[in-house]
């Protein structure tokens, strides 16, 4: 095996390059993997197109304090190459990475909410990840790939297992009449996980168009396109009852005002989107009406991340999103579609092409 790789590292805005670094060397902790599949998501674009934003938190020389470039990529599978004396994992298995690497001692930690870890950190955004030829991946991040999962469909199993966190997040209950504002990828996942989890009445909306025929596939019991009264749109669709739940996922300008404008009097909001602009929310309403506004980040490897693969290998998401992958040489051009929402379903690199 040579001692170098190729990889997409990112200096800073528009500027991401492949090139020739040196080979990962894994911790006793890690296994060393040959990605198969790496993925691009929202947060990948908002750093190419005004970054960085998310990365510089945690990108600093742990010694020097100075910048440094990073390897991309936190939604990847790949082939184990090389493991530690001792390890549960096995050259040649086939495994989904969730990314997110926490302590297991910290008070969230002990309590589950490992995505919430003092220490919290994650391959491709704050330490260097998949959109490589290789990563060196801690081995409790990972989970196997179930037989007959392609590898096409199993790179979506951590943006899945994120859209899964948020359903769980939402507190959705069997019989709830649910609202999933936005169809993109990220309302894609919501659904399925919102429909993996109990029996609920989901309403999905957004402008008519392939996005919103997708989620009628996928699961959805009603679709909707709003007019400029969304709310309005949503209580006469549900026969004049507001939603128990409404979940804004599309980060669209005024959308979370809307959800909680709709939402049922002590019910639930949750905010998965993140507007570019700080919305202005009218305290005396959800106050006096006793809304539950609740948030979401990432997902908790232990519980979402197999979760995701038994949905992959259930179900039709992989073929309704995944996209025919593309080489890293593509990635620049691929954030470029993405960030201008010329996108439907998940872009994936094949480092190997």
């Amino acid at each position: 095996m040579s001692h170098t790789m190729k990889a997409a590292v990112f200096h800073g805005a528009h500027d991401i390059r492949i090139e020739d670094v040196p080979l990962p060397e894994p911790s006793e902790h890690d296994v060393l993997l040959r990605v198969l599949r790496s993925g691009i998501c929202g947060t990948d674009a908002s750093e190419w197109v005004a970054g960085p934003k998310t990365f510089p938190v945690t990108r600093r020389h742990p010694h020097s304090g100075h910048m440094g470039p990073l390897i991309l990529g936190h939604e990847f599978v790949g082939e184990i190459v090389e493991t530690a004396a001792g390890s549960s994992w096995a050259v040649g298995d086939l495994v989904a990475t969730g990314a997110g690497i926490w302590c297991g001692e910290c008070r969230r930690c002990l309590e589950g909410r490992t995505n919430q870890c003092a220490t919290y950190k994650t391959l491709g955004l704050n330490v260097n990840g998949g959109m490589a030829e290789f990563a060196a991946v801690p081995s409790k991040t990972l989970r196997a790939m179930p037989d007959g999962l392609s590898v096409d469909h199993a790179g979506l199993a951590q943006p899945l297992a994120v859209g899964i966190h948020a359903a769980r997040r939402s507190g959705a209950r069997s019989g709830d009449n649910v609202v999933v504002i936005g169809a993109g990828a990220i309302g894609s996942f919501v659904l399925s996980g919102l429909k993996y989890l109990g029996d609920v009445n989901v309403t999905v909306v957004d402008f008519p168009g392939p996005r919103l025929d997708r989620a009628a596939r996928l699961g959805a019991d009603r679709t909707l396109s709003p007019s400029d009264d969304i709310a309005a749109d949503v209580i006469e669709a549900l026969g004049g009852t507001k939603p128990d739940v409404v979940i804004e996922a599309s980060g669209a300008p005024g959308q979370l005002v809307s959800a909680l404008q709709m939402v049922t009097d002590g019910g639930r909001v949750l905010a998965v989107g993140i507007p570019k602009e700080k919305p202005a929310l009218d305290m005396h309403s959800i106050v006096f009406r006793e809304i539950t506004l609740e948030t979401t980040l990432a997902h908790v490897c232990d519980t979402d991340l197999p979760a995701a693969l038994d949905i992959l290998a259930a179900g039709r998401l992989g073929q309704e999103l995944a996209e025919a992958p593309v080489g890293l040489a593509d990635l620049p051009s691929s954030l470029d579609r993405l960030s201008s929402g010329q996108v439907e379903g998940k872009v994936l690199i094949d480092p190997a092409k």
